[in-house]
């Protein structure tokens, strides 16, 4: 009996998830198996032109397919909306919640509503996006008035529908670190916080596991991978200068029960390794 046919076996730990936008040579339904076979307890499920296109026809009833077939594996999921190329084939991230155009801020704002259609579908825990790089030219206060609408419109729908949305601070980006994190949900307090670890030694004044510790009654999705210090490269368990196991102590100490994601989108090449040796080093750091 593969561990897809089994009953989830999560061992009392960590709740761990990969990201699909690591998987991307792999259909979805492979990736899905492979990550139930290995003994994940769910996926990240970046929403993209091969992985559940949210463009394509008959979305209610893929939706409610793909639903089936995660309740089948015992995978939970979260909705990540950060495709490269989805809404636009020649600009990367384009548009975002602080382009410059308002239709362009506008249709950001669309495919928002649709991720939260998708993962009200599912049942997901969260979704999860991020501001956007300030477009040249705009002015910053009236770029964040313009993410304040765009953060408001989006979480006032998901409340609605009963999602978390969670912003994602970003290097680079208008939110680029946890400090401004907490300035956008002193204005929105619906607004949870989606971390990505390894973004802590790229920017802002927060250690990773002390991000994990004062802010753990916001987290609405997490994601670690290994990363090196300043520099935004999201790399492999070991392969950077992230201190793994302090993330994975603080998260088992501020027990933690959602879904933790591996990002490692520019590694689908080799995910056939780093599907079942990711999960076995960060099963390693939880052992007492």
């Amino acid at each position: 009996m593969t561990r897809s046919e089994a009953e989830p076996d999560h061992r009392g730990g960590l709740r761990w998830a990969y990201n699909t936008n690591g998987l991307s040579s792999h259909r979805l339904d492979d990736a899905l198996e492979l990550l139930a076979d290995h003994g994940y307890a769910g996926v990240a499920l970046t929403l993209d032109v091969a992985h559940h296109d949210p463009f394509a026809p008959e979305l209610a009833r893929r939706t409610a397919a793909l639903a089936d077939r995660l309740r089948g594996l015992g995978l939970g999921s979260v909705v990540e909306t950060g495709a490269r190329f989805l809404l636009d084939p020649r600009r990367k991230h384009h548009p975002t919640l602080v382009s410059a155009d308002a239709a362009d801020r506008a249709r950001r704002v669309a495919f928002l509503r649709l991720c939260v259609d998708v993962a009200a579908d599912l049942g997901s825990e969260a979704v999860s996006f991020w501001a956007g790089v300030l477009a040249p030219g705009l002015d910053r206060d009236e770029a964040w008035r313009q993410l304040l609408f765009g953060v408001a419109a989006v979480t006032e729908y998901a409340r609605g529908r009963g999602v978390t949305v969670a912003v994602e601070p970003e290097p680079g980006m208008l939110v680029d670190d946890l400090d401004d994190w907490s300035a956008l949900q002193a204005e929105i307090p619906d607004v949870a916080l989606a971390l990505d670890t390894g973004h802590c030694i790229v920017s802002g004044r927060w250690a990773p596991a002390d991000a994990v510790r004062a802010f753990a009654p916001q987290l609405g999705a997490v994601a670690v991978e290994d990363m090196p210090r300043g520099v935004h490269d999201h790399r492999a368990p070991g392969e950077g200068d992230m201190d793994l196991g302090a993330v994975v102590s603080a998260l088992r100490a501020v027990d933690h029960r959602g879904l933790v994601s591996l990002e490692l989108s520019r590694d689908s090449h080799r995910a056939d390794r780093l599907v079942p040796e990711a999960i076995a080093t960060l099963r390693a750091l939880e052992a007492p």
